[in-house]
């Protein structure tokens, strides 16, 4: 009988370990499961202080929002310039069941439409553009650059000594050419006979041609240079070299880039749109919404350098356009 007692013991004993291990497993298992894993695919360096560089910064924004490296895994495929690159990356990431794929360049956005359904419980997204395909586990997400591009006009209009302004632009499309439409409107506004001459070189990475195109600018007389994508470090190192032309950027804060020049610069927010797909996509709602960051909902914001003179007058008519935009009685014709 003793020894019945003792087989009968050990085994619940067993029976316990066994439960506690199982528990274990499967309380790291849930712990696991709540970390929200993101993955974006750019066109750019995530130090381009530019297009990818905004998405990086607000992505990391997130991410200490959210609890930090605990609650949230960020990966990333940068200088994804190559588009069938892009593609075997974005795939990658799903297949890796990762919880958001961002695929953060107008050019993937075929990618997305294609790779999408095979992946029904993966969120998507991408931009810059505001077509989800149809799909509801694809997010779409713009910049209405116009408006940013509008107040940097302004600015530059009532700063031109020459009355030559040089835009040098990538290809002409999305947020590129939202950007530039607002700022000739813009400069338009305060200053109507400057002359805002464009310059688009086709590409969104070749820094040698957009360097060249901001070389032919200023020696046409240009004495303030704006423009967009991650090769405008060409344009900037052009007007630095110069030495008397001023700049005014786009996507991310750009006076690290050269203090003595940069005016303004219109910033990119992307981490409060961020935040709402992540929690969307916790809840199961994996796409079907589109996303515009505006000055009115603080995703676009003007951020002014202070190493560089600004009179009053244009800062007074800068605020004076951010409103006008805001309530309505500016608007940009696209």
């Amino acid at each position: 009988m003793k020894r019945r007692a003792f087989l009968v013991s050990l085994v619940m004993l067993m029976v316990m370990v066994t439960t506690l291990a199982v528990a274990g497993a499967t309380s790291e298992a849930e712990a696991d499961s709540e970390v929200f894993r993101i993955a974006v695919v750019m066109p750019s360096a995530t130090t381009d202080t530019a297009f990818s560089q905004s998405m990086w910064s607000a992505l990391v924004t997130v991410q200490e929002a959210m609890g930090g490296e605990e609650a949230v895994e960020l990966v990333y495929s940068e200088n994804m310039f190559i588009v069938p690159d892009a593609a075997a990356a974005l795939r990658d990431y799903a297949s890796q069941g990762y919880d958001l794929v961002i695929g953060h360049g107008s050019q993937y956005g075929t990618i997305i439409e294609d790779l999408a359904p095979d992946f029904p419980e993966t969120a998507f997204a991408w931009g810059t553009d505001v077509n989800t395909f149809g799909l509801d586990n694809v997010y779409a997400y713009t910049a209405a650059a116009e408006q940013g591009g509008y107040v940097n006009g302004v600015i530059a209009g009532l700063m031109t000594q020459s009355g030559t302004i040089g835009v040098t632009g990538p290809v002409e499309v999305g947020d590129a050419r939202t950007y530039v439409t607002g700022f000739y409107q813009g400069v338009r506004s305060v200053n109507s006979e400057a002359n805002v001459a464009e310059t688009w070189t086709g590409s969104f990475s070749d820094v040698a041609l957009m360097t060249a195109a901001a070389q032919t600018h200023i020696l046409n007389g240009a004495d303030i240079l704006t423009g967009s994508s991650q090769s405008v470090v060409g344009s900037i190192g052009a007007a630095l070299e110069a030495g008397d032309v001023l700049w005014f950027g786009t996507q991310a804060e750009q006076t690290t880039l050269a203090p003595d020049i940069v005016v303004a610069s219109q910033v990119y927010d992307w981490s409060m749109m961020l935040m709402e797909i992540v929690e969307n996509a916790q809840s199961g709602v994996y796409g079907g919404e589109s996303y515009i960051l505006t000055l009115e909902n603080e995703g676009l914001k003007i951020a002014y350098n202070e190493g560089v003179d600004v009179p009053a007058e244009a800062v007074e008519a800068a605020e004076a356009a951010i409103a006008g935009i805001i309530d309505g009685s500016i608007e940009i014709d696209l």
